[in-house]
């Protein structure tokens, strides 16, 4: 595999899910849609990965004075993070979140 064959793998932090979205997630996700269309602009292949951490105790707790669950709160956040990217045309490849059972079944092997 030559180096120009070789994927450019682009991620943004995986972000929390305990409050509303705010400029930041924006700000990240565009910096890395843009590096993720330069290197495929340049013929690269690229992986280009974003998503939520859903585990913790400022989640449990933002759910509970939501009077919901935790998965139920965190549903509704990563719903809007769809409706950022789409309005953005953020082209990620791979939106991940840590309560799905392929990441789970991941981390364990990890």
């Amino acid at each position: 595999m030559t180096e120009l064959q070789r994927p450019i793998y682009i991620t943004t932090p995986l972000y929390y899910v305990n409050d509303e979205l705010h400029i930041g997630h924006a700000t990240t996700t565009i910096y890395a849609d843009t590096l993720a269309r330069f290197w495929r602009d340049c013929g690269r292949p690229v992986l280009f990965l974003t998503g939520s951490d859903e585990h913790g105790q400022k989640i449990h707790k933002a759910a509970t004075a939501a009077g919901t669950t935790p998965r139920g709160f965190a549903d509704k956040i990563v719903g809007k993070f769809a409706e950022l990217w789409e309005k953005l045309d953020v082209q990620h490849d791979i939106f991940i979140r840590t309560t799905d059972p392929f990441h789970e079944a991941t981390v364990q092997k990890v």
